[in-house]
């Protein structure tokens, strides 16, 4: 199962060409996990949205790796663009984070992408293991990483 993102897409994504950057990709991609995946957001937040990350937090995420692959030129909607995220694997202490970016419309699938993010104990900044609440949480979107065209 996939959680669909909304992501509005700024004028100051775009580069002189008028499609979003490839480094402002990386910025979209963001605004969506944290929406995925952190908790004190509207009330209408996904059940995913449990780390909690505000000051004072037990814990923090980090990236280890990122990779994109762009698949069309993204160009500025006035809809936003929706963001497909699942979990490509969950290890000890991280997760591939895996996303498809979409037009409004779901015409087109403009990216793929996958991150790995790396859960930390604040305290002593050393790598900590998943929770049971937080595998409970992502197990649903639990399905094959990205599988990019050119590796």
């Amino acid at each position: 199962m996939r959680l669909p993102v909304p992501v509005q897409v700024r004028w100051s994504d775009l580069d002189a060409y008028g499609h979003v950057n490839n480094a402002a990709l990386l910025t979209l991609l963001e605004e969506a996990r944290v929406t995925a995946f952190w908790a004190g957001g509207p009330e209408d937040a996904p059940t995913t949205a449990i780390i909690d990350a505000g000051p004072g937090a037990s814990s923090l995420t980090v990236i280890a790796r990122q990779e994109s692959e762009y698949l069309g030129q993204i160009p500025h909607h006035r809809l936003p663009l929706v963001v497909e995220i699942w979990i490509g694997r969950m290890s000890g202490a991280s997760m591939d984070v895996c996303y498809e970016v979409h037009a409004p419309d779901r015409s087109q699938v403009y990216a793929r992408a996958q991150t790995t993010v790396v859960m930390l104990d604040a305290a002593s900044g050393r790598p900590r293991r998943l929770t049971a609440e937080e595998r409970a949480a992502w197990e649903p979107y639990l399905e094959e990483p990205v599988a990019f065209r050119r590796r």
